[in-house]
């Protein structure tokens, strides 16, 4: 009886710990994308364990190291998410790490505004420009690009799209990729379409053309060295001449759509409720099942 009771309180303290690491990841990780992964990460390692638990020895060893494997590429993947991790672990910060990242993200609204104000600028001066605003809650495979550009990682802004398609910089003659509120890539070289019909047009109302003809979740804003009109390619269609007005109110469903998607961290702790309450629930089970009945 002593070793059955000995046996409960271990697996109640192993499964608060995995609940605790749980907690820890979801509040340092709060993207929609970058939770299917850690969600996919936690189903290898499940599945590792029972087939472990149930004898399957040559199915346990596959997925052993599926998990290794996996565990070594998020690590390459979310460098910085990572990075703080381990630097508040080694510091003995651990209270730090129950603390959701509270970097402040521009509102879906400011960042259209941001987007329809630069392009509306570079319209007027005449300054070509190309932009790749992804739409969907699966980021663009970078071998979907020619050259996949220079990481930027930074917060969109009025000022900073227009700097980067300025002449004299080094980056204006390629795309910049927008994901959510943020500058991802710049310099970004894209595959030309290969229609008949696209061949009169230049290489950027080409390249928009192209990405979007491989690409569903994406739209591509272009903007003519030659004449300034603004247009919008979506699924190999180009929609020209655009006006500022229309161009936002073409983007305003996708853009807004793709951010609220994007951000997840208000409702990590209801998700963090949920796992403990039905862990709670499977615990108090196993309780039950492990301890002995008295005789009657």
């Amino acid at each position: 009886m002593n070793q059955n009771w000995t046996q409960s309180l271990l697996l109640i303290i192993d499964l608060g710990l995995v609940l605790a690491l749980t907690y820890i990841v979801l509040l340092v990780i709060a993207e929609r994308r970058t939770l299917w992964m850690v969600r996919g990460f936690i189903v290898l390692i499940v599945a590792a364990a029972l087939s472990n638990r149930l004898g399957f020895q040559l199915l346990s060893f596959v997925l052993s190291n599926l998990v290794i494997g996996s565990a070594v590429a998020m690590a390459v993947i979310l460098q910085s998410e990572a990075r703080r991790f381990l630097e508040n672990l080694g510091r003995g910060n651990l209270l730090q790490l129950l603390r959701p990242n509270t970097q402040s993200s521009q509102s879906p609204d400011s960042v259209l505004d941001e987007i329809v104000d630069a392009v509306k600028e570079l319209s007027q001066n005449r300054t070509g420009a190309l932009l790749i605003i992804e739409t969907g809650p699966i980021p663009i495979d970078e071998r979907d690009f020619s050259v996949p550009g220079v990481k930027l990682n930074a917060e969109i802004s009025r000022e900073l799209i227009q700097t980067i398609f300025q002449t004299s910089t080094l980056l204006h003659d390629g795309a910049l990729l927008l994901r959510g509120d943020k500058v991802v890539a710049a310099g970004v070289i894209l595959p030309i379409s290969e229609e008949t019909a696209s061949r009169r047009l230049g290489t950027r109302h080409r390249a928009a053309m192209g990405i979007t003809e491989r690409v569903e979740n994406c739209a591509c804003v272009v903007v003519s060295e030659e004449t300034g009109s603004i247009s919008l390619a979506e699924k190999g269609m180009l929609n020209r001449p655009l006006t500022g007005s229309k161009l936002k109110e073409l983007l305003e469903s996708r853009l807004i759509s793709s951010m609220d998607r994007e951000t997840v961290t208000p409702s990590v702790r209801d998700l963090v409720r949920r796992i403990f309450r039905q862990s709670w629930a499977v615990g108090s089970q196993l309780l039950r099942l492990l301890t002995p009945r008295k005789k009657i």
